[in-house]
């Protein structure tokens, strides 16, 4: 089961004009804001990665086929902010809203974000279930912690100033080690 991305709904953390100052372009130098504007999501992305943790609030799909045996279904969005619907879809893809009262975040949503079902839940049978949840930081979630903030600027004005300078053709572009290390920091743990 693989969360999926449906809607962006925030702002990124950073914007184009606090990534001017960070750079240290007047405000006269208006030819860059294009580049600064698409290296902020990519960097985003990038310490996304690194950290585990969402920066920017999203709306996220869940699909079950059955529901959790247990009642517990850990999931790799971290922080995990709400519970937004509940249904079950039937085989020509109609969906039947459930209340999703039963369905809750578990007790931590920053270090163990997860989805607790209640066992008053309707049976799904030959339908699947879908759940959709908001997650990250920014908008109603968390403010993102400021070193994660600081890896972005530093990510971004590292690509900026050393754009077209790539190590090995074709190799992903990494973060340079102070934002690496920020980031490692705020890292959320696996077992």
């Amino acid at each position: 089961m693989i969360p999926i991305r449906v809607e962006e709904t925030g702002v990124e953390p950073v914007s184009v004009a606090e990534m001017r100052g960070y750079l240290r372009l007047s405000s006269d130098e208006t030819a860059e804001d294009a580049l600064i504007a698409r290296l902020i999501p990519a960097a985003r992305a990038a310490v996304e990665a690194v950290a585990r943790r969402l920066l920017r609030p999203a709306r996220f799909r869940v699909v079950l086929a059955a529901w959790p045996r247990l009642g517990l279904l850990p999931l790799p969005l971290s922080p995990l902010v709400a519970v937004l619907r509940a249904g079950r879809v039937d085989a020509g893809g109609t969906l039947t809203a459930i209340e999703p009262g039963p369905i809750r975040i578990g007790p931590d949503p920053w270090e163990a974000p997860c989805l607790l079902f209640g066992s008053d839940l309707p049976p799904l049978g030959a339908v699947s279930a879908l759940v959709e949840v908001s997650a990250g930081c920014g908008g109603e979630g968390p403010p993102v912690p400021e070193p994660l903030v600081q890896a972005l600027r530093l990510t971004v004005a590292d690509w900026f100033e050393n754009r077209g300078d790539a190590g090995r053709e074709g190799a992903p572009r990494l973060l340079p080690p102070e934002a690496a290390g920020l980031a490692a920091a705020c890292r959320r743990m696996r077992l």
